[in-house]
């Protein structure tokens, strides 16, 4: 296990720094930098001037002396200033990453709570009317774009209470909080739900066509017993595998839902510092949302074990 352990930390430093030079290449690549869409937005080109702002923001340095001063301020916790407001890079992220981990973990909840019980019940009753209902609704879920859901229930609340859920920096209580990420948790959560509903269902199928269940049974067993502690525990594990995906893709695929419900979170704030070319905000933000795909995946392979004893890490 400890043999693992190292191993595996070692190939997410390795991943990690081949991520780190992908971004930082790829926004190189880009044509122009902040200091053209500047002078293009002021209608004006000024030479000594643009030359004078891409010394002061480093940029006119060779591209590998970039990358070396990032690595290693990132190091040091040294995230750099953001070109757009000047101030430290830090400060404007910081205070974004609670909103989207609110976000996208009640829209997490929301799947697992709604996409593993009516999974299991689809594949319970397989082949009645309640399953049929059921694989409609997943399927509408996995056909229904995110954003066209949220404007639905935006309309929906305009309709019906003459106002909209969106975010507000002004203080609330807990359930007016909860209510305004409530919905478009829902929003985004209805798409990984369904999905998680289809995985569990046919990954429940399977495994109650083993033996060991059809043994259960003739012992005795009741259905709540071989549905749940047999059958499930042993169909969780490739739910899990794609729970993991989702918790990972929510960190940076809130962008279409965090505009429409005007959140000002991670993923919003990255599409703008992209627009805007801002480099320390856009490295520091993928470099972000890269870390903690890695951990998740570590994290669910982890789990693995502790849900099967008869994984073994050597």
């Amino acid at each position: 296990m400890g043999g693992y352990l190292i191993r595996r930390l070692g190939l997410m430093v390795l991943t990690l720094f081949g991520i780190s030079v992908v971004i930082f290449v790829l926004l190189r690549l880009v044509p122009g930098n902040i200091v053209d869409i500047l002078f293009d937005s002021a209608g004006m080109v000024n030479p000594a001037e643009k030359l004078k702002i891409e010394q002061e923001l480093g940029l006119d340095k060779p591209t590998v002396v970039q990358y070396a001063s990032w690595i290693s301020g990132l190091a040091h916790g040294d995230l750099g200033y953001s070109y757009v407001s000047e101030k430290p890079a830090l400060d404007e992220i910081l205070p974004r990453i609670p909103i989207t981990a609110r976000l996208a973990g009640l829209a997490l909840v929301f799947s697992v709570v709604i996409g593993v019980p009516f999974g299991v019940i689809s594949a319970v009753r397989q082949n009645t009317v309640l399953d049929y209902v059921l694989r409609v609704v997943s399927l509408s879920g996995l056909s229904m774009p995110s954003f066209w859901l949220g404007l639905l229930i935006l309309m929906w609340f305009v309709a019906q209470f003459g106002s909209l859920p969106i975010y507000t920096n002004a203080p609330g209580t807990f359930w007016d909080t909860l209510l305004l990420y409530s919905v478009p948790a829902a929003a985004v959560g209805f798409r990984s739900s369904a999905l998680i509903m289809r995985l569990t269902r046919s990954s429940m199928l399977e495994v109650m066509r083993q033996d060991y269940i059809r043994t259960a049974r003739a012992k005795g067993a009741s259905d709540r017993a071989v549905n749940y502690h047999h059958a499930l525990r042993n169909a969780v594990l490739p739910v899990i595998t794609v729970i993991g995906i989702e918790a990972a893709f929510l960190i940076g695929g809130l962008i279409v839902t965090e505009t429409v419900f005007n959140i000002p979170g991670v993923a919003r704030f990255l599409v703008e510092a992209i627009r805007w070319r801002d480099y320390p905000i856009v490295q520091n933000l993928v470099m972000f949302i890269a870390i903690v795909v890695v951990v998740v995946n570590f994290l669910v392979d982890m789990l693995y074990a502790v849900l099967d004893p008869r994984i073994r890490y050597s």
